[in-house]
């Protein structure tokens, strides 16, 4: 095997560790952005919640993925079949829409509203509270001057890409204030009730921004299992590999070319990649490129030939032949399906 060129002096070991620690989080942090760059934000529903005790909103819309930002208050999150965790300002919920949970002022606190699917509430005795909890731009609750403050932003749609990350993920998790270490949380909150030409956009990049600082920060514990992917965009030798796959799946990369990106050999870079994501490169790079095309299928207005084009098929007939392959039907089928 070629040698991986070496690294430069350092002063002293704790400086050499921490200059690797950093590219090692920027590595990630690549690998992220390439994961949500189809996916991403579009019109998320985003919302500032006021509640005043006793409430307990049972969140059973079943979205793809949620963050629940705790901005004031210490309320509590009741998961289904788990034990309750409690809360401070700072903190961060991710759900994945099912099972179900619940966000209240005491974990005993029995459940007073249910968010359904469409973000539409009803009341246990089946009264609708979506209007009755209106409280102006982006607000909601119960309370105008409640003590508890939520932020809530939910990703809508499930894109091919997504999947990958949220295969990755337990149904439900916390991210704590000290973990995040991020003014995300500050920002969006000041941001969510303006009212400005171009808002919802600045909103989806600041809620795309805050689920990346909460990934980091979840994949970062000592206890967590990141997948292969994650782990490998920080590995010198596979991760070289992996951005250029991601950031430009349209060349016609050849396990050569991401041996070459990481100055080792054919053998020893695919021994090593499969090693750590699971699968050869080029088997990676197959799947990459097709869940790029489904989530791009999403969107009516891109003909097939440009999705082809976008994702490293020669043709149309080239990538439907491969598309089908992965998932049994033809890119034509799909769009229909996902229409």
């Amino acid at each position: 095997m070629t040698p991986v060129q070496s690294e430069p002096a350092y002063g002293d070991i704790a400086t050499r560790r921490a200059d690797i620690r950093d590219r090692l989080r920027s590595a990630a942090v690549d690998g992220l952005s390439a994961v949500l760059e189809g996916p991403r934000a579009r019109g998320a529903f985003l919302v500032r919640c006021l509640m005043g005790a006793p409430f307990a909103l049972r969140i059973a819309d079943e979205v793809p993925l949620s963050l629940t930002a705790v901005v004031s208050g210490r309320p509590w999150a009741v998961p289904d079949g788990a034990p309750p965790v409690a809360l401070a300002p700072g903190d961060v919920v991710v759900a994945l829409g099912v099972p179900h949970w619940t966000i209240a002022d005491a974990a005993s606190t029995p459940v007073t509203a249910t968010i359904m699917p469409g973000q539409q509430c009803v009341a246990p005795d089946g009264r609708r509270l979506t209007e009755e909890y209106d409280l102006g731009v982006r607000s909601w609750g119960n309370d105008p001057a409640g003590e508890t403050v939520l932020l809530s932003g939910s990703y809508l749609l499930e894109g091919e890409v997504s999947r990958r990350l949220l295969r990755s993920l337990p149904p439900l998790f916390v991210v704590n204030e000290a973990e995040l270490g991020s003014p995300l949380i500050g920002l969006l909150d000041a941001e969510i009730v303006r009212a400005e030409p171009g808002q919802d956009a600045v909103l989806d990049r600041l809620l795309d921004l805050l689920l990346i600082a909460v990934l980091r920060a979840w994949f970062s514990r000592p206890d967590a299992r990141p997948p292969g992917w994650y782990v490998a965009l920080g590995d010198e030798v596979a991760g070289p590999a992996l951005r250029l796959m991601q950031e430009r799946p349209e060349e016609s990369w050849t396990v050569e070319d991401l041996a070459a990106a990481a100055h080792v050999s054919r053998a020893a870079f695919a021994r090593r990649f499969a090693a750590l994501v699971g699968e050869p490169p080029l088997t990676f790079l197959t799947r990459w490129r097709l869940a790029l095309a489904a989530d791009l299928l999403a969107d009516p207005g891109i003909t097939l030939e440009a999705v082809a084009r976008q994702v490293g098929y020669g043709t149309p007939f080239a990538l439907s032949t491969a598309f089908k392959r992965e998932y049994g039907v033809s890119p034509r089928e799909f769009r229909s399906r996902a229409g």
